[in-house]
């Protein structure tokens, strides 16, 4: 029965929440403020972010903007997952798991997708056709010498590649000092699975410090493969620490890379208290930029998307990630490149007065509206699972007493005198959490006015200038 009741919740959730959250990478929480540490109707579809005790935690590896600690932009690695994983099901259908170890064809899509690779002649392997799913990946990395067929004319892209060849194929696209012949040892153990032809590149790969950053560490030292999700954080960490020369047409030395600031004031609010998933904004950018080769003067239009939201609650200030997209001036326009190195808030600014005061409101109305929506529905959803176990039980004790099994049958009378009290209690927590709910929902549009700086932390406002260093 209790198993039963979870998944009527669940169902009941997302029918409720249909069409707010849209995509598996996006987390729409609408938090129910309340005094029993419950979490209330809620939607969290992001698979990094788990909900403890009625809060929900921001995932591992979210970088936030510096002085903004609730404000995360968008996760690369994470992205590339996605990205991958959303192609091979278009073209293969094949049954995912980002822990299981690279391939080859895997490998080659996240150095392209990671690196922003684009420059790709075609080149004849008889095992990778026209329609394979990583053919145009497989093309760049192999134009620009990053990665190398089999003197037989074949690839083998499905094939699992070991980390000594992975650490081989990075270190081609780095110049690190490093010991090349020393045993390579990371974070004091050594490194198993490597092979002497290996110590150079997997001692520059190390000295690099990019392995610092991959998840289950352990598993890095000791395995002899790196999973799909390690390729995906070393990729990350490739493009955040060296620029990749590709200006020759092939892959030359990397090199510790000078940074691409973008200076931005942004057009409109975003907040975790208001803001939705999908939803677009706009910046202006401060100074000249060079991006991409492209000059773009001040004033040029850099767009972004709110990608998760977590509202706000009690002793919990939510947060709200962002992505940034594009910058344009006229016909010029390009794409920001999916990984964003660090991002800070350079003047942060609170909304004026008037704007507060004007918005308040509305936006009280409909929070207090879906506090106490949820609350009623929580009510209902007690009610209707109370309904269903009382009259079972009453069933279950006709059924055993005229049996002849008086005692099975006062058992069951039992347990349905149980879960009326059950459903009272039940029914009072909610009734009184969602009193709760509509006074605290008040109370914080009420501080909103007075004090915004304390929502500050998980809001982007007009005016503000960051800078955006890719």
């Amino acid at each position: 029965m209790k198993i039963s009741k979870e998944l009527l919740m669940t169902m009941g959730v997302i029918a409720i929440s249909a069409g707010v959250a849209v995509a598996d990478e996006n987390i729409q929480a609408y938090a129910h403020p309340t005094l029993f540490g419950s979490q209330g109707h809620s939607l969290v579809t992001a698979e990094n972010d788990v909900v403890i005790g009625g809060k929900i935690y921001k995932p591992c590896q979210a970088k936030t903007i510096e002085g903004k600690q609730n404000v995360v932009v968008s996760r690369n690695a994470k992205k590339m997952l996605d990205n991958m994983q959303s192609k091979m099901d278009q073209k293969r259908g094949a049954v995912y798991n980002p822990k299981m170890p690279v391939l080859r064809s895997e490998l080659a899509f996240l150095i392209s997708e990671g690196l922003g690779l684009t420059k790709a002649a075609t080149d004849s392997y008889s095992d990778v056709t026209a329609s394979y799913w990583a053919k145009e990946e497989i093309d760049r990395v192999l134009t620009l010498d990053i990665m190398i067929g089999y003197p037989d004319k074949t690839f083998k892209p499905d094939k699992a590649i070991n980390k000594a060849e992975v650490f081989c194929t990075f270190a081609k696209m780095m110049e690190v000092p490093a010991s090349k012949t020393a045993i390579p040892v990371l974070n004091g153990q050594q490194l198993k699975y490597i092979p002497e032809w290996a110590y150079a590149a997997t001692n520059e790969v190390i000295a690099s410090g990019i392995l610092n950053v991959l998840p289950d560490q352990d598993k890095v030292i000791n395995d002899e493969y790196l999973s799909k999700e390690q390729v995906a954080f070393l990729v990350s960490a490739m493009k955040k620490n060296f620029r990749i020369d590709l200006s020759n047409g092939a892959v030359g030395c990397a090199t510790k890379y000078e940074q691409t600031a973008v200076k931005i004031k942004l057009s409109e609010r975003l907040s975790a208290r208001t803001s939705n998933v999908n939803d677009t904004f706009t910046a202006k950018t401060t100074q000249d930029v060079v991006f991409n080769g492209v000059s773009f003067p001040a004033g040029s239009t850099v767009k972004g998307k709110v990608i998760a939201v977590a509202r706000p609650g009690v002793q919990k200030p939510g947060y709200i990630e962002v992505e940034f997209n594009s910058i344009s001036n006229g016909d010029n326009c390009v794409e920001f490149p999916k990984n964003v190195s660090s991002a800070q808030a350079d003047v942060i600014k609170n909304p004026n007065i008037i704007s507060r005061v004007l918005g308040a409101p509305f936006s009280m109305v409909g929070r207090v509206a879906g506090v106490a929506g949820r609350s009623v529905s929580e009510t209902a959803e007690v009610i209707a699972n109370g309904s269903e176990e009382i009259l079972d039980n009453c069933s279950d004790s006709m059924s055993d007493t005229f049996s002849l099994h008086p005692l099975k049958g006062l058992k069951s009378l039992g347990s349905g005198v149980i879960a009326v009290g059950k459903g009272v209690y039940n029914i009072t927590k909610y009734a009184v959490s969602g009193t709760f709910g509509v006074l605290y929902e008040f109370v914080d549009e009420c501080k909103y006015i007075i004090v915004p700086s304390m929502s500050n932390d998980s809001s982007l406002n007009p005016d503000e200038e960051l800078t955006i260093i890719f």
